[in-house]
């Protein structure tokens, strides 16, 4: 079983509102045609991909997130998701954001995967699939269908099964429009909130998962992560719901963080990775060490009062660079040898009828 790293982009957002305006000092510089960046005066980070303010959405797909759509297509799991502090990008760059309201060139990740799966399926008519999607969002530690949101949260359990499926509801998709509707809807039901830092902060971790089931007995599932932003107290200024609600966000992400130091540091030799810390990490077990081509999208704000921030963050992406996954294809087993058998049988009759020798 061959390993493949984690591949990390980062992404740096351009000056946005007062930033412009008050034409803010800036913290983060580029290296000419390579994927480098130096923070502040001489912190240098190179990562796999390094996107400046004016790349475009298409872009960032094109060069990263291709490439994990392919595998998917050959029954290998894949996983995105964007991780920064609050008010960096995120949601923008994996599109989870109402796409009703937006011109082409703006959609992000998750519009521009959906459509190229579903032309990939249009192209080969002679394959067979089903897809279902399933939109998971963790908020206060709670999971919230947001598919199905008449389902209370007790009643929603992490119940991994063999595919590696969590018993959230698996909306049965036929097209790009379906996938879409799923989305919009799951979308504007999410937990979000204005924050002195972003006026539409999200307030949770979302999960968008595609299950691909093919008919020659292959399956996969991508995951769509958009993780809720790193925040600190004092910048936010959140109190009441909005406190708990960052104090749980940046509980969920300092497991995460865990997480992907006991995968990184080799040298340590840990045996035990703490993924029960937390609901996210559970249900991105196979994203992170496990079963799946994982790429990490890393967003940061430019301004030099985010410095502090920006460091933390790409002290976090450097770790996770370091992480090896085992991806596989996935077939069923059981239907796998029964394909075999079936063919056997083909052949032995085949030749009966022709005359020839069956051995």
């Amino acid at each position: 079983m061959s390993e493949v790293p984690v591949r990390v982009a980062v992404r740096v957002r351009p000056l946005v509102g007062q930033e412009k305006v008050h034409q803010v000092p800036q913290c983060v510089e580029f290296v000419a045609n390579k994927p480098q960046l130096i923070l502040g005066k001489d912190r240098g980070f190179t990562f796999d991909y390094v996107f400046q303010p004016d790349a475009s959405q298409v872009e960032v797909y094109e060069s990263c997130i291709e490439p994990l759509v392919k595998s998917c297509l050959e029954g290998y799991n894949a996983t995105v998701f964007a991780y920064g502090q609050t008010g960096s990008g995120k949601t923008y760059t994996i599109g989870g954001l109402d796409t009703g309201g937006l011109m082409d060139d703006q959609y992000g990740i998750i519009p521009r995967a959906v459509k190229q799966i579903f032309q990939a399926f249009e192209s080969k008519q002679k394959i067979v699939f089903e897809v279902h999607v399933s939109y998971i969002e963790i908020y206060l530690e709670e999971l919230r269908d947001l598919l199905d949101l008449d389902t209370s949260s007790k009643d929603i359990h992490i119940r991994e099964d063999d595919k590696g499926n969590t018993g959230a509801m698996e909306q049965p998709v036929q097209s790009l429009d379906e996938v879409m509707s799923c989305l919009d809807t799951g979308s504007a039901a999410r937990h979000t909130g204005a924050t002195n830092m972003n006026e539409q902060s999200s307030r949770s971790h979302a999960i968008f998962t595609m299950y691909i089931d093919y008919m020659d007995y292959k399956y996969s599932k991508f995951h769509f992560v958009d993780l809720a932003g790193s925040e600190r107290v004092d910048r936010t200024g959140n109190v009441g719901d909005r406190f708990k609600e960052s104090v749980q966000i940046n509980t969920g992400l300092l497991a995460l963080g865990n997480v992907i130091s006991a995968l990184a540091d080799a040298r340590k030799k840990i045996l035990h990775v703490p993924y029960r810390e937390s609901k996210v990490t559970r249900l991105l077990k196979d994203s992170l060490g496990g079963n799946a081509r994982t790429t990490m999208i890393t967003c940061l704000s430019p301004a030099a009062a985010d410095f502090a921030e920006n460091l933390n963050t790409l002290k976090f992406a450097t770790r996770a660079r370091n992480i090896r996954n085992k991806p596989v294809i996935n077939r069923d087993p059981q239907n796998t040898k029964l394909a075999e058998m079936q063919n056997q049988i083909m052949v032995k009759c085949f030749k009966l009828v022709h005359g020839f020798c069956v051995t």
